[in-house]
């Protein structure tokens, strides 16, 4: 009994860890955006260094609690390497009151991030 206890737990935490945000579009593109919105690179250093994002506020995921009051304005892009950097950074922000509008998806050194 105790260990489907245990087995639900971690496929419920995996789930909710992994589950798609919603509500969020994914786009190449954030330069024609309003300059009230924020565009917020969540990637580490080392990725975010490789291929720069002019304009960008860069705060790795890792940092984010500790540095999200930073972040000037409400509305804000995310730049991520991963889906689930993307995922955890908008729920992060969406809980500490931002509104995430679109979101873009770069690995490596591509800039599309398609």
């Amino acid at each position: 009994m105790l260990l489907l206890a245990i087995a639900v737990i971690t496929v419920i935490y995996l789930f909710m860890r992994y589950r798609p945000v919603k509500g969020v579009d994914c786009s190449a593109s954030y330069d024609n955006y309003p300059d009230n919105i924020s565009v917020l690179d969540v990637r580490d250093y080392s990725q975010s260094n490789k291929n720069l994002s002019e304009g960008s506020i860069n705060i790795p995921i890792a940092y984010l609690n500790r540095y999200y009051h930073e972040i000037k304005g409400k509305e804000i892009h995310v730049i991520a390497s991963s889906q689930l950097e993307k995922n955890m950074s908008i729920r992060f922000l969406r809980k500490k009151g931002f509104s995430v509008i679109g979101y873009t998806l770069r690995k490596g050194d591509t800039t599309n991030g398609l």
